[in-house]
């Protein structure tokens, strides 16, 4: 059986799904606040199409499966998307990557659809500062973390990206309400990913540090509890509970040589690498009707260009697509 391994022998059995490039925030860092270049409708794979790739990828080797955007939850029919992934021979796991703002009347239908857990993004718990950094309001995020904990998703992670004079200190405040609430804390470092990325850099912390700063607070430990599932972060735990503390530091401390995921946008674009610009698009052949043999071919193909490692140290001028238009 033909098997996802890239050219430098990492096994690809993780995908990260775009549905949609937009989204009903503005992160600054993300997508510009008058962006609107979107990709139109028309392009964006249908579930019929995100169905046969997923498959076909499914049997050679995929089983995890995040869900992504842009928003996931602002495009039409989500939950029979999620449900065709979930409900795939071979996919053992599919989560969410959400800002929540939605979640409050999306959470039963999802896990009800067979999304699992999901990975929230919230910076700040401030709403002034939520504000200036999204232009949304805090306390949608908060209700829709409230309904996905209700619904019985798990584990729940707070994706937080800690930049400097913005919401470094509020690591505290967001690691006390993930205690609170049984979530996991996940900090990112910024990446120069496109044009607002590159802006972003200049709000860089080295997570090496703010690990350090936590380490004084608390009683931090070996994570005996991982909830790593197939994503890069290196877990902590807080001592006498089960909360997890994750460091995604692609800056400070690069995580390529585990890397086993590739991205496939909105548009059917994937890309091999968040930090690189090889990608190979398949809409083109799904929309031929392109049969299952050929279609593995072009995986392997489109595998092989997976590069070693991206460049954001060296080359932070290399990448000029958003995050938003990869797909997280």
């Amino acid at each position: 059986m033909q098997q996802l391994t890239d050219p430098f022998g990492r096994s690809i059995n993780y995908l990260r799904l775009s549905v949609t490039d937009r989204c009903d925030l503005r992160c600054f860092y993300c997508m510009p606040e008058g962006f609107k270049d979107f990709e139109v409708p028309e392009h964006w794979l249908t579930p019929d199409e995100i169905e046969r790739l997923i498959g076909v990828m499914a049997d050679m080797g995929l089983s995890h499966v995040r869900i992504t955007g842009g928003e996931p939850l602002v495009r039409k029919g989500i939950e029979d998307i999620v449900g065709r992934v979930a409900s795939m021979p071979g996919i053992r796991d599919v989560s969410l990557s959400t800002n929540a703002t939605r979640m409050n009347k999306m959470a039963e239908p999802l896990r009800a659809a067979g999304a699992n857990r999901i990975n929230v993004s919230l910076d700040t718990l401030d709403p002034e500062r939520f504000k200036s950094i999204t232009k949304g309001k805090v306390d949608k995020v908060l209700d829709g973390l409230a309904a996905a904990k209700a619904a019985g998703f798990s584990p729940i992670k707070i994706n937080a990206v800690v930049m400097k004079g913005l919401n470094e200190h509020d690591v505290e405040d967001l690691l006390d309400y993930c205690i609170d609430n049984g979530f996991t804390l996940r900090m990112i470092e910024t990446m120069p990913m496109g044009e607002t990325g590159r802006d972003a850099i200049d709000h860089y912390v080295s997570l090496q540090d703010v690990k350090k700063r936590l380490k004084a607070r608390y009683d931090l430990i070996p994570a005996v509890n991982s909830v790593a599932g197939a994503g890069p972060a290196r877990y902590l735990q807080v001592a006498g509970t089960d909360t997890m503390v994750g460091f995604i530091t692609p800056m400070s401390e690069h995580f390529c040589e585990t890397c086993n995921r590739v991205r496939l946008g909105c548009d059917g674009t994937m890309y091999m690498c968040l930090g690189q610009e090889e990608s190979f698009s398949f809409r083109p052949l799904l929309r031929k009707g392109i049969p299952d043999d050929e279609l593995k071919e072009a995986l392997m193909q489109a595998i092989a260009l997976k590069p070693e490692r991206h460049e954001f140290t060296e080359k932070p001028e290399k990448v000029i697509r958003f995050m938003s238009m990869t797909g997280g």
